[in-house]
């Protein structure tokens, strides 16, 4: 599982009772504002900006390669560019008169600006970047969101980051829905959703036609999933519900037209030599699969033969070519004629990673 660290140019056929039936009670958590929503209320001089920056450009340049060799972690090359990237999310307004060009000089001369408007402190910026550095703290956790597909999510810490290979789910479902007309009218289900990044690619599909409910067991994941929903206004289509799996989801046993997941699927013994960036911040809960890597996306096959109504499609996302083989033996042999069209598909890299299939 690499982590992504790639930076983009920034009424249904469903009955209406499914939606308004009662639901486990959410845990109250208030998700983490990402850096660039928030307001510029700090107040900077230009030789204390540029005295950071000196800093943190050092700071980045120091580390070379020894990530690399490490864990396969970010390189000096890389580090530095996540620093404009946080220059870009922190400073006040990101077209900035023309004396302050962002593209010309890459931050290291502030000349003709007495003072910046930041949306968060000096003191924090040092912080942050040395938690950067020191930590490995993953950079989308420093500026509090991820592009990924044409969206910007909110993430956090306690919410896995979504991966650029995962956005090939939501394609693999567009596929789908446009080869059936009641796939793109009925009721999806991202279980696992992490931080909503599946289920709100889906519900764009879908627009009003379609919905989705997205259910997580984490309270964080759910709060933030939540927030990025209605920053997306989805929420007409979509609906985030708390719970491990298929839990909260009883009520629609048997009546939907998909199911998607990118679950746990790293073996336990796995998770120590991960990258920095993943093995030591981001939550285990969505990282370990168990023994094998393989135990929740057992539970989503069983789920899946249960939840799906005949002739509905799932996608699940794997850990590569040997769970991808085994799902499908185990989907033919354990629980036959449950599921037709069984198939595997590669990621961006040619990495045996999804395997999609169809209710029989």
């Amino acid at each position: 599982m690499k982590l992504g660290l790639s930076r983009a140019c920034f009424y249904s056929s469903c009955s209406a009772s499914i939606f308004s039936s009662s639901i486990p009670s959410l845990t109250t958590i208030k998700p983490k504002i990402p850096l660039f929503l928030r307001p510029p209320t700090y107040s900077v001089t230009s030789s204390d900006l540029q005295k950071w920056h000196g800093w943190a450009k050092s700071l980045a340049s120091s580390v070379g390669s020894s990530f690399v060799e490490s864990d396969n972690g970010p390189d000096s090359t890389l580090l530095c560019r996540e620093l404009n990237w946080l220059l870009e999310d922190s400073i006040e307004n990101r077209s900035s008169p023309p004396c302050f060009s962002f593209a010309a000089c890459k931050y290291d001369t502030f000349d003709g600006i007495e003072n910046v408007m930041l949306r968060i402190s000096l003191d924090d910026l040092y912080q942050l970047w040395k938690q950067r550095i020191d930590e490995r703290r993953p950079f989308q956790y420093i500026v509090g969101c991820e592009h990924w597909r044409d969206l910007v999510l909110s993430v956090q810490e306690g919410v896995l980051i979504p991966r650029p290979e995962t956005e090939l789910i939501v394609d693999l479902v567009s596929d789908a829905v446009s080869n059936n007309e009641e796939l793109g009218q009925g009721l999806w289900a991202d279980v696992g959703t992490g931080s909503g990044a599946i289920a709100i690619g889906i519900s764009k599909i879908l627009r009003s036609y379609g919905r989705v409910i997205a259910t997580d067991l984490s309270p964080v994941a759910v709060s933030v999933a939540m927030f990025n929903v209605q920053r997306y206004g989805l929420q007409h289509v979509t609906e985030v519900r708390q719970g491990s799996w298929f839990e909260p989801l009883k009520d629609v046993e048997g009546q939907l037209v998909g199911i998607v997941s990118n679950p746990p699927y790293i073996p336990s013994d796995n998770i120590p030599g991960l990258q920095a960036e993943v093995g030591r911040h981001e939550p285990r809960l969505a990282l370990d699969g168990g023994a094998s890597g393989i135990d929740y996306l057992l539970h989503l096959c069983n789920g899946a033969a249960a939840m799906l109504k005949p002739g509905g499609f799932f996608a699940f996302e794997t850990n590569g070519e040997k769970q991808c083989k085994f799902l499908v033996d185990y989907m033919q042999n354990n629980i036959g004629g449950s599921f037709c069209n069984l198939n595997i598909v590669s990621d961006f890299a040619g990495i045996q990673r999804f395997v999609t299939g169809f209710r029989q």
